[in-house]
């Protein structure tokens, strides 16, 4: 692994890094001992109660959502821009499918029990402190409803970064 330990609040640009360029959450199914991670661009990252954290929003139908309600351990990896395609991937296939992570040629290491991808220039592994989902009830702009016009909605959880890493 050439993931050296680093500090998370050196992280460049949150914003752009969920946003614009991604990210990749990555999750252990402890019970058939394959790695699934899924493409995620609704995230922030700051501090609370005390704690750096991150904020990860994953709807319940995606197969992430039923690792992470069993797991409540798991990473981040923001990949290099030549992995673009490694995200499209990750968005649009289920890994309750196929092997998300070779088809994509990713490969993890294991950090203290936790799943990270090897060739993320940052990774953070993260636990979940608190979750909630997200209801039509406390949205102010109704506007924002347009983004469940099928249901769906986000489950969101907030958690610390334990450990962050970048390419060395």
């Amino acid at each position: 692994m050439d993931l050296l330990k680093t500090d998370p609040r050196e992280m460049d640009n949150a914003i752009k890094a969920i946003g614009s360029d991604w990210m990749l959450i990555t999750v252990e199914d402890k019970e058939s001992g394959r790695v699934n991670a899924m493409t995620a661009s609704w995230g922030a990252m700051g501090v609370l109660w005390g704690k750096n954290i991150c904020v990860c929003f994953v709807r319940p139908e995606r197969h992430t959502y039923s690792l992470l309600e069993k797991q409540k351990e798991f990473s981040i990896a923001f990949l290099p821009e030549k992995y673009r395609d490694a995200y499209k991937v990750c968005g649009r296939e289920s890994g309750r499918d196929i092997d998300k992570l070779g088809k994509c040629g990713l490969t993890v290491c294991d950090v203290g029990g936790i799943p990270v991808i090897s060739e993320a220039d940052t990774a953070l592994v993260c636990r979940v402190l608190y979750e909630d989902e997200i209801k039509e009830s406390c949205f102010l702009e109704m506007e924002l409803l347009k983004n469940y016009e099928n249901g769906g909605y986000h489950r969101m959880y907030v958690c610390e970064i334990k450990e962050a890493y970048r390419k060395g």
